[in-house]
């Protein structure tokens, strides 16, 4: 009983641990990137200037949750890529990892291997237990100049793609887009 209670007191500690003083908002400048995705291409934040980012983080490549929400996109990508929109997966996994993941779903957008947890950790998407690290299901639209436009901080992998869409929507029809 005792061992329980310090490991949970140890995650607790560790998840406020890696909160960022400063938390992100809509209207913020994106903080910058710079990772490869599963064929070893690294990518930037600058290289999608003047275009639509959703930057979607995720814990572990292929489990359920997280296969449940890249194989939504997969099945949204065209609908989204159609409003001048890319959409990229983190998280914490290896290259091969990610690499294994995509074969396997035919996931047709780039998934970033953030192996420190350094780009998680800005966007304040990173968790911890102990010494194992990973991503939270935190979401972010980037509008073409690069500023935040939306942030998810709580997301249903089941849905997220739709609301993703929705949202994009809402955001041109405000004159965002």
């Amino acid at each position: 009983m005792r061992l329980t209670t310090i490991l949970f007191s140890l995650m607790i500690m560790s998840m406020f641990s890696l909160a960022k003083a400063d938390t992100l908002k809509v209207g913020d400048v994106a903080p910058s990137f710079e990772l490869q995705d599963q064929k070893g291409v690294v990518h930037s934040n600058g290289q999608y200037h003047g275009q639509w980012l959703v930057l979607y983080f995720y814990p572990k490549d292929d489990t359920p949750g997280c296969t449940t929400e890249a194989c939504a996109f997969r099945d949204e990508y065209k609908v989204i890529t159609e409003q001048n929109t890319q959409v990229i997966g983190v998280s914490v996994d290896s290259v091969e990892s990610h690499a294994s993941f995509a074969n396997k779903y035919n996931l047709p957008f780039p998934l970033l291997a953030d192996n420190g947890g350094e780009v998680a950790k800005k966007y304040q998407a990173l968790a911890a237990v102990g010494p194992i690290k990973f991503a939270k299901r935190h979401s972010f639209i980037i509008d073409p100049e690069g500023k935040i436009r939306k942030i998810y901080r709580s997301v249903n992998p089941n849905r997220h793609s739709q609301q993703i869409i929705n949202d994009l929507a809402l955001l041109k029809n405000a004159g965002m887009l």
